[in-house]
Parts: C-alpha cells; structure tokens; sequence
C-alpha cells in the first residue's frame, strides 16, 4: 500500500533549545507561523490531490517539538484535523518532537485526539556529541521517552543525524545501535548540513567544524540503512526534503536533492563489489528486480562506471521478475 503523509509544519513552535544545526524555517520552507485553521486548509487542499484507493494517508505535523507547545494550542492543532481521521479521511496523524519533552499527561492528550505515530529527534546516544550540538537532553531522556510511547500504545519513530560536531561513524554506528535497541518501527537518517542562521553556520566559517563530504555521508547513511532494515526497522527518510527556500538557505555539506537514491545505488555498488571481487576483466550479467535497474546501475550509471574502472569488467544490467528487491545476482 502506498503511503502519503499531509505534512504541516510547524518550525521552531514549542522547541526550548536552539541546536547549533537548526534554522527549521530553513528547513521547511515556511516562514510563516502556521495556526489550527491554516493546518486545517493544509489538510482539505491535500485531500483533493491524493487518490485514497490503496492509500495509505497520515496527517504529519513537523519541524518543530510538538509537545513542547502549550497544552491549549496542542489541543488547538489536533481539534482541528482530527475529524479528517474520525471521518476515515486519513489513517493516522503523526508528529515529532523532542525525547524530553514527553509525559504521560501529553500521550493520554495525543491518544484521546487520535495521534497514532510519535518520533523523537535523538540526533546522537554520544553525550559528547549531544552536549556539543546544544540539545538538551542525554540518551536517557530518549529511553524513557520510547519507553512511554511504546506503553501507550504509538507507532514509534526514532531520527538519527549523522556528522554532528564531534561526530565519528564509531559514534553514529553506536547510535544506530542503540537505536536499534529500542525496537522502533521506523526511522529516519539526516546528513548534517549547514544552513544560514545557525550557530553550525558560524562554527563552520570559523573554521571550527567541518561537514561530511558528500560521498562519506552516503557510505555511512548505507551502512545503517542496511543496519536499520536488517532489524525489521522501515527506513521512512534519508536526507532533508528538498525545497527552494532550503537550497537558499545552504551553505556546506552532503546536501543532494535525491539523496535517499544516492544511498539505495551505494547499496548495490557494495553488493557488486563483494560478487564481482574475484573477477579480472571480462563481462559480467547482473540480475535485478525491475522496479531497482536503475538504482543498481547508479546515479548517472556510476555503478557501472565504478565497476569498470575499478576490476574492469564490464556489466549488463537485465530486470528479473524473480529477483527478491534489494538484491542483485551474478
């Protein structure tokens, strides 16, 4: 079933800390303070574009920590859009929010208005790393959080950022790690990137921070996809969504308007390497699902390229039914 969520975004409503990383304006493309009756024309206009058949659709509210806002205008923002779920208009609603911003008196309001999915922000389990991005909250904050969520029965969300000040792919495997520990139903990796505004901004032209090139983002973020999938964990994102506001708003890092596909292509060129590894020269036939010729033979056929240059063989990509997707056979 696909799956179409109704984003509204709320940046920096509720959020009690300034993280060295954050310009969400930047982030969402909204400048503007949204209120209920905008996230509820947000819904209705959204509604008329979405065709429901074998549809799964979730009202998201993002960009900002959700529970951080004052109860009167949480209750505000899901009186207004909780009728589209009682009316069986839409599936679900989902929201972010900060791990320490999370207690039983704000669940039992989520529950009672139909909330069905919470994701926490954890960004990092490092507490080096968490102190130096100015968060807030340690990794125990994030544990009980889970662990609340879990007992009021959400669909739980964990996001991880990778490339932090004071970051290191020891450090990201670790939080993927404890991540994974916590059991969570989906999850979504961020490259950092620096964005005009934030204190990161300032760090970087100082010369006091430096972010992940382009290619070691995508390798990591491949290695805890597989990690995160490995464990029965569904993958919702990898990399900002792009907009023109955030495009303006950059200013360095491993930003690419298809990075999710950059990661999905890195998967098949590491499986290519370990299958052809024993190969000099020659042609190879590589068997994939339909649906991943394309991610398979890479970005601008990189894969391809890669491949050539690097044990000289030379491949031919041909779609096979019979092909488990995420795979490839030689």
């Amino acid at each position: 079933m696909r799956k179409v969520n109704i984003p509204i975004f709320v940046p920096h409503l509720g959020c009690p800390h300034g993280c060295v990383f954050c310009n969400q304006r930047r982030i969402t493309g909204q400048t503007d303070a949204v209120t209920p009756d905008m996230a509820r024309k947000i819904v209705e206009q959204a509604l008329h574009t979405i065709d429901r058949e074998n549809t799964c659709v979730e009202i998201a509210f993002f960009g900002g920590s959700f529970t951080a806002i004052p109860l009167p205008e949480q209750e505000a923002f899901l009186r207004a859009v909780e009728p589209y779920r009682r009316g069986g208009m839409v599936d679900g609603i989902r929201l972010s929010t900060r791990p320490d911003c999370i207690g039983e008196g704000n669940l039992s309001l989520l529950r009672g208005y139909g909330v069905t999915s919470i994701e926490l922000g954890v960004q990092s389990s490092d507490g080096g790393v968490l102190a130096k991005s100015r968060r807030g909250h340690t990794f125990a904050d994030v544990e009980a959080a889970a662990r609340l969520i879990r007992h009021f029965g959400f669909e739980l969300g964990l996001q991880m950022m990778l490339g932090l000040p004071g970051d290191t792919w020891e450090k990201s495997r670790k939080t993927a790690e404890d991540i994974i520990s916590l059991s969570p139903d989906t999850a979504r990796i961020y490259p950092t990137v620096v964005l005009r505004g934030s204190v990161l901004c300032d760090l970087y032209e100082k010369g006091l921070y430096a972010p992940l090139p382009l290619e070691e983002a995508v390798a990591w973020c491949a290695q805890i996809y597989a990690l995160f999938t490995q464990s029965g964990i569904t993958v919702l994102r990898m990399g900002l969504m792009a907009s023109e506001d955030l495009r303006g708003g950059l200013v360095a890092g491993p930003y690419h308007p298809a990075f999710g596909e950059l990661v999905h292509a890195r998967l098949f060129l590491d499986q290519m390497r370990k299958l052809l590894a024993g190969r000099a020269g020659g042609e190879a036939v590589v068997r994939v699902n339909p649906k991943d010729r394309s991610k398979a033979a890479g970005h601008h056929r990189q894969n391809i390229e890669t491949i050539k240059n690097e044990l000289g063989v030379k491949i031919t990509l041909i779609g096979d039914e019979s092909v488990e997707p995420g795979i490839i056979i030689c």
